[in-house]
């Protein structure tokens, strides 16, 4: 897949922007604060329905608007699909093919993208919190049932910790309405736990042969999800189910003087290991940025092969932050394969064809043009 149009209304600095991109690779020049990753956020929006840079929607209307719109015409296998988003005070409202949609789960997964930004060099050295977000919007994108599950979970966890905190102090609790939000709460952890192992093994699939072949076949990487010690992935759900509710009742007195769960996929991690050792505590900082090329890399095999098409690829100002032999081989491993977008303050220090190939465009202060190679 690729997008054909973007039009911006009222979102970020933009007041008003219509593109159309090649389907190949696009780049967007521009000195810093101009606008460039407000394109890259506005796609990201689009198909995610939410920023991968702020959790408060209003920070997307341009200021002093009462509402911000995102469309796009995204080409997919069966054709171009028109998809529609619109910010406002009221919230959010999404449209595919012109028809609003009801939830905004089945809106999810429309337009697939991966973004690669400098903060996700981060995600091997950063929080768990970071990791768990990036499995989260990145199975979300290929399972609407997942991301009914998660949402389910956290009603269902605040219901939980609700009853938990207005008991917190107390020694023991009985409560009926405690006792049918754990047994919801425990089958919609599994749901979600059983599905992260099985996306964590899709995963370590793709992105193992990917980075031996970055590594220049010097380095093993193995991807591990990482949640309760009892649970394993071979367990059926009810083994997992029972192992769960074993530990929450051990953790019951606990769970009570903190006022909140202790146990569950909201406190898990996904770990990395190069050659046996876990990268996040003992890798350098060229092995962290190669287990997260790795990563991204293999996010768009994945999705090609959970979709039948491939993502568009979003590299905001990441090109910069990688030396020449892992920007050589991302390019390389992008050229002609998926349609992708690269934010940029100049191409001078990008040598590789690809880039003298693509489209460019011209981003000054809130505005962008597309610009011929010898302007």
């Amino acid at each position: 897949m690729h997008i054909e149009q973007l039009k911006l209304r009222n979102y970020r600095n933009y007041e008003s922007l219509d593109l159309s991109f090649s389907p190949n690779i696009n780049v967007l020049i521009g000195e810093n604060a101009q606008g460039k990753t407000n394109v890259m956020e506005a796609i990201y929006v689009l198909a995610m329905a939410k920023s991968h840079r702020t959790s408060n929607d209003r920070e997307l209307i341009r200021w002093g608007a009462d509402y911000g719109k995102i469309e796009g015409a995204v080409q997919r296998k069966y054709g171009v699909l028109p998809l529609e988003l619109t910010l406002s005070k009221k919230g959010k409202k999404a449209r595919v093919n012109h028809l609003e949609q009801q939830r905004l789960s089945d809106y999810i997964g429309q337009l697939n993208v991966v973004m690669f930004a400098p903060e996700d060099l981060h995600l091997i050295k950063g929080s768990p919190q970071v990791r768990r977000r990036f499995l989260d919007m990145e199975i979300g994108q290929v399972s609407r049932v997942y991301l009914h599950d998660l949402l389910q979970f956290h009603k269902v966890m605040r219901q939980r910790n609700a009853i938990l905190k207005a008991n917190q102090g107390r020694s023991g609790l009985t409560d009926v309405m405690f006792d049918v939000y754990t047994d919801q709460y425990v089958d919609l952890a599994i749901r979600i736990i059983r599905k992260r192992f099985e996306f964590a093994e899709m995963l370590q699939k793709w992105a193992e042969p990917i980075h031996r072949g970055i590594s220049r076949g010097l380095e093993e990487l193995v991807i591990t999800y990482e949640t309760m010690k009892d649970i394993e992935p071979d367990q059926s759900a009810e083994e997992m189910g029972n192992r769960l509710r074993e530990r929450l009742d051990g953790l019951r007195q606990r769970e009570l003087d903190r006022g909140v769960t202790l146990a569950g996929p909201h406190r898990d991690d996904l770990t990395f290991f190069v050659n046996g050792h876990n990268v996040q505590v003992y890798g350098s900082q060229g092995q962290q940025r190669t287990a997260a090329l790795s990563l991204k890399l293999a996010e768009i095999e994945l999705l090609r092969q959970e979709t039948g098409e491939s993502p568009v690829l979003l590299l905001d100002d990441v090109l910069s932050e990688l030396d020449d032999y892992r920007q050589s081989h991302l390019l390389n491993t992008i050229q002609g394969q998926v349609q992708t977008l690269v934010t940029t303050t100049n191409v001078d220090g990008i040598t590789h064809e690809t880039i003298r190939k693509a489209d460019l465009y011209r981003v000054t202060a809130g505005t962008a043009e597309h610009e011929n190679h010898d302007d």
